[in-house]
Protein backbone atom coordinates (compact mmCIF):
# COMPACT_ATOMS: atom_id res chain seq x y z
CA UNK A 1 0.00 0.00 0.00
CA UNK A 2 2.71 2.40 0.99
CA UNK A 3 4.50 1.85 -2.17
CA UNK A 4 1.37 2.03 -4.46
CA UNK A 5 1.36 5.39 -2.84
CA UNK A 6 5.00 6.45 -3.73
CA UNK A 7 4.91 5.24 -7.09
CA UNK A 8 1.56 7.25 -7.61
CA UNK A 9 2.96 10.01 -6.11
CA UNK A 10 6.17 9.98 -8.48
CA UNK A 11 3.73 9.32 -11.58
CA UNK A 12 1.94 12.20 -10.78
CA UNK A 13 5.10 14.28 -9.88
CA UNK A 14 6.52 13.28 -13.36
CA UNK A 15 3.06 14.17 -15.58
CA UNK A 16 3.20 17.51 -13.39
CA UNK A 17 6.43 18.38 -14.27
CA UNK A 18 6.05 17.06 -18.50
CA UNK A 19 2.69 18.95 -18.87
CA UNK A 20 4.37 22.27 -17.01
CA UNK A 21 7.39 21.73 -18.88
CA UNK A 22 5.85 21.46 -22.27
CA UNK A 23 3.37 24.25 -21.33
CA UNK A 24 6.66 26.96 -20.72
CA UNK A 25 7.96 25.87 -23.82
CA UNK A 26 4.68 26.05 -25.74
CA UNK A 27 4.08 29.21 -24.66
CA UNK A 28 7.42 30.40 -25.01
CA UNK A 29 8.12 30.85 -21.11
CA UNK A 30 12.09 31.10 -21.65
CA UNK A 31 11.71 34.23 -23.82
CA UNK A 32 10.54 36.54 -20.45
CA UNK A 33 13.89 35.64 -18.93
CA UNK A 34 15.51 38.04 -21.28
CA UNK A 35 14.36 42.39 -21.79
CA UNK A 36 12.98 41.93 -25.49
CA UNK A 37 9.97 43.34 -26.15
CA UNK A 38 8.60 40.94 -28.94
CA UNK A 39 8.64 38.64 -25.80
CA UNK A 40 5.68 40.85 -24.70
CA UNK A 41 3.54 39.81 -28.01
CA UNK A 42 3.32 36.16 -27.38
CA UNK A 43 -0.06 36.39 -25.84
CA UNK A 44 -2.02 38.12 -28.96
CA UNK A 45 -3.66 40.24 -26.66
CA UNK A 46 -0.54 42.51 -26.14
CA UNK A 47 -0.30 43.28 -29.38
CA UNK A 48 -1.83 46.52 -29.50
CA UNK A 49 -0.02 47.66 -26.88
CA UNK A 50 3.39 46.43 -28.35
CA UNK A 51 2.41 48.64 -31.75
CA UNK A 52 1.25 51.34 -29.83
CA UNK A 53 4.90 51.33 -27.95
CA UNK A 54 6.29 51.11 -30.79
CA UNK A 55 5.14 54.18 -32.12
CA UNK A 56 5.48 56.02 -29.02
CA UNK A 57 8.80 58.19 -28.08
CA UNK A 58 9.74 55.80 -25.32
CA UNK A 59 10.57 53.23 -27.81
CA UNK A 60 13.28 54.65 -28.44
CA UNK A 61 14.67 54.82 -24.87
CA UNK A 62 13.10 51.88 -23.22
CA UNK A 63 11.64 48.28 -23.10
CA UNK A 64 8.83 47.22 -21.38
CA UNK A 65 10.22 45.95 -18.83
CA UNK A 66 11.80 49.19 -18.08
CA UNK A 67 8.69 51.02 -17.32
CA UNK A 68 6.87 47.16 -16.12
CA UNK A 69 9.15 45.41 -14.06
CA UNK A 70 11.09 46.43 -11.21
CA UNK A 71 14.87 47.06 -11.75
CA UNK A 72 16.51 46.25 -9.02
CA UNK A 73 17.92 42.78 -9.43
CA UNK A 74 16.36 41.00 -6.20
CA UNK A 75 12.79 42.15 -7.03
CA UNK A 76 12.71 41.97 -10.60
CA UNK A 77 12.77 38.04 -11.58
CA UNK A 78 10.19 37.57 -9.07
CA UNK A 79 7.74 39.93 -10.00
CA UNK A 80 8.69 38.71 -13.13
CA UNK A 81 7.81 35.57 -12.83
CA UNK A 82 4.70 36.37 -10.48
CA UNK A 83 3.11 38.63 -13.37
CA UNK A 84 3.71 35.85 -15.87
CA UNK A 85 2.11 33.01 -13.45
CA UNK A 86 -1.36 35.73 -13.56
CA UNK A 87 -0.92 36.48 -16.88
CA UNK A 88 -0.87 32.80 -18.02
CA UNK A 89 -3.77 32.08 -15.59
CA UNK A 90 -5.70 34.87 -16.93
CA UNK A 91 -4.80 33.63 -20.60
CA UNK A 92 -5.48 30.34 -20.00
CA UNK A 93 -8.85 30.53 -18.87
CA UNK A 94 -9.98 33.36 -20.69
CA UNK A 95 -10.82 35.57 -17.70
CA UNK A 96 -9.47 38.89 -18.46
CA UNK A 97 -10.80 42.53 -19.51
CA UNK A 98 -10.43 43.34 -23.46
CA UNK A 99 -8.95 45.71 -23.71
CA UNK A 100 -6.56 44.13 -20.96
CA UNK A 101 -5.70 46.43 -18.22
CA UNK A 102 -2.77 47.35 -16.06
CA UNK A 103 -3.57 45.79 -12.16
CA UNK A 104 -3.00 47.59 -8.91
CA UNK A 105 0.55 46.09 -8.37
CA UNK A 106 2.34 45.95 -11.97
CA UNK A 107 0.19 50.17 -12.03
CA UNK A 108 2.61 50.80 -8.79
CA UNK A 109 5.73 49.36 -10.24
CA UNK A 110 5.23 51.44 -13.62
CA UNK A 111 4.70 54.77 -11.10
CA UNK A 112 8.28 53.79 -9.50
CA UNK A 113 9.56 53.37 -12.89
CA UNK A 114 7.88 56.94 -14.35
CA UNK A 115 9.31 58.80 -11.13
CA UNK A 116 12.87 56.96 -11.55
CA UNK A 117 13.49 58.17 -15.16
CA UNK A 118 11.30 61.59 -15.09
CA UNK A 119 11.99 62.56 -11.33
CA UNK A 120 14.14 65.62 -12.60
CA UNK A 121 10.95 67.17 -14.36
CA UNK A 122 8.40 66.33 -12.10
CA UNK A 123 10.08 67.35 -8.60
CA UNK A 124 8.04 69.68 -7.71
CA UNK A 125 4.42 68.95 -9.41
CA UNK A 126 3.57 67.13 -5.80
CA UNK A 127 4.71 70.06 -3.63
CA UNK A 128 2.66 72.26 -6.09
CA UNK A 129 -0.61 70.64 -5.56
CA UNK A 130 -0.26 69.68 -2.47
CA UNK A 131 -1.15 66.13 -2.69
CA UNK A 132 0.63 63.02 -4.08
CA UNK A 133 -0.53 62.52 -7.91
CA UNK A 134 -0.14 59.68 -10.02
CA UNK A 135 1.23 60.28 -13.20
CA UNK A 136 -1.90 58.45 -14.83
CA UNK A 137 -3.74 61.49 -13.44
CA UNK A 138 -2.54 63.56 -16.26
CA UNK A 139 -0.93 60.77 -18.41
CA UNK A 140 -3.64 58.79 -19.49
CA UNK A 141 -1.33 56.11 -21.17
CA UNK A 142 2.10 56.47 -20.73
CA UNK A 143 4.43 54.81 -22.90
CA UNK A 144 1.56 53.61 -25.31
CA UNK A 145 0.83 55.88 -28.03
CA UNK A 146 -3.04 56.22 -28.29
Amino acid sequence: MNKLLVKLALISLGILTGVGSYTFYYAKGYSYVFDKPEACINCHVMREHYDAWLTSSHHAFTTCNDCHVPHALVYKYPAKGLIGMKHSYYFTVGNFPEPIKIGMVSKKIVEENCLRCHSHMVGGINETHKKKLECTSCHDNPGHKD
